[in-house]
């Protein structure tokens, strides 16, 4: 189907924060997937899982148990706030599952009548019905027929209006906590903390988004952990969880997901033994304190050279959001323009709302590479000014 409006480059290879095209031509990586190749590209421990995995078992139902789901599961309940995890082939199942769970928890509560997700402009959920619903982007809901009933979107950051939506049918918030396609905006901590309390005085659930800004992106393993005692109730992951293999999970307290009994949710794929095989070996990389020790170092590294740009290209450039290597660029001239800019230098970058631009490289990117990133960043500083300049 025509939904893709594709860039005329393709890839046949990758190494690390490499890719290279069909004609032999190398590109710095720093979309990595959208955040999903994480631990770069043909890292040779994901590899080594795949390869040892194919050669015994690929797939086999849900209704047999399958070893490599409880050891992964424990290897997140273990490094979360989490006592139960179910297992999914992407992010946007993940929060179909994380908005079951949080209905159902008051369903079995004797609450049926709490169907309520309360989310925010500018956040993005997936491409599933409940998902673009939650997120409420119109241009995502436009043609799939009228808007389903229990999703309530507010304007990001409005206190008063969040107060003043919760009631009797209420039954979750859902949130990012650093917005991913919306622009790069990093919640501030101490309101991640201030919706747990307001979750707590109102017996409602705290869901966080953590498929594009969890797993070591912002340098802790999650996001969340940034703001402290703000644990949510439910969590969706993805993207890092497979380096680039189909695999996400929903994480769930035992009392929020008391109502996710035999039978209530499935899957045909989710939890299979060769996703479960490629996640332990990327948790294992993922949670590793010298590989967040490296991502903080490098990030902050970032902070500082592009706070420079913004100062040297002030018609460029308008602000540096974002956290860790979550970083969002908003511009001044189109980010569509400057995202080829930077193809024009052989590097890879994301778009985003808020005519940003995003920086998701690997979390493995080198400062030698993020030097040479900043390099290609000036270049195509450079190049938005002369357009603009020529334009005027």
């Amino acid at each position: 189907m025509g939904v893709y409006n594709r860039t005329p480059l393709a890839f046949e290879r990758g190494e690390g924060a490499r890719l290279f095209t069909t004609d032999g031509e190398a590109y710095l990586d720093c979309m990595a997937g959208i955040a999903v190749n994480a631990l770069g590209h043909a890292n040779p421990k994901l590899v080594a899982a795949v390869k040892d995995q194919a050669e015994k078992l690929w797939h086999v139902s849900n209704i047999f148990t399958i070893p490599g789901q409880e050891k992964l599961a424990k290897v997140l309940t273990d490094a979360t706030f989490a006592d139960e995890v179910f297992f999914t082939n992407s992010g946007a199942e993940a929060i179909e599952c994380a908005i079951k769970t949080a209905r159902k928890y008051h369903w079995a509560k004797g609450a049926p009548e709490r169907i309520d997700i309360i989310g925010f402009d500018g956040s993005f959920h997936g491409r599933t019905l409940a998902a673009v619903n939650a997120s409420g982007n119109k241009a995502y809901l436009e043609g799939f027929g009228p808007p389903m009933p229990g999703f309530v979107q507010l304007p990001y950051g409005d206190h008063e209006a969040l107060k003043a939506a919760i009631g009797p049918t209420t039954a979750a918030i859902l949130i990012e906590p650093v917005q991913g396609e919306g622009g790069a905006r990093a919640l501030p901590e101490v309101c991640m903390r201030g919706l747990r309390q307001l979750c707590d005085e109102h017996g409602i659930l705290l869901i966080y988004d953590e498929i594009q800004c969890g797993l070591g992106r912002t340098g802790k393993l999650f996001a969340h952990e940034w703001a402290g005692d703000a644990a949510p109730d439910i969590m969706a992951v993805a993207k890092a969880l497979g380096g680039g293999f189909p695999v996400g999970a929903c994480l769930a307290t035992a009392e929020a997901g008391r109502g996710m009994t035999v039978g209530s949710h499935g899957s045909t794929y989710g939890g299979n033994p060769l996703a479960m095989a490629v996640g332990l070996a990327a948790m294992e990389e993922l949670n590793s304190p010298e590989l967040l020790a490296h991502v903080r170092e490098v990030a902050g590294y970032f902070v500082q050279q592009l706070s420079g740009l913004q100062e040297r290209f002030p018609d460029v450039v308008e602000d540096i959001r974002g956290k860790g290597l979550l970083i969002g660029i908003k511009l001044k001239t189109p980010n569509r323009e400057f995202m080829q800019h930077a193809r024009d230098q052989h590097m890879l970058i994301a778009g985003g709302g808020d005519n940003c631009v995003r920086l998701l490289p690997p979390l493995t990117l080198t400062l030698e590479e993020a030097q040479e990133a900043i390099s290609k960043l000036e270049a195509s500083c450079e190049a938005a000014r002369t357009q603009a300049k020529a334009a005027a």
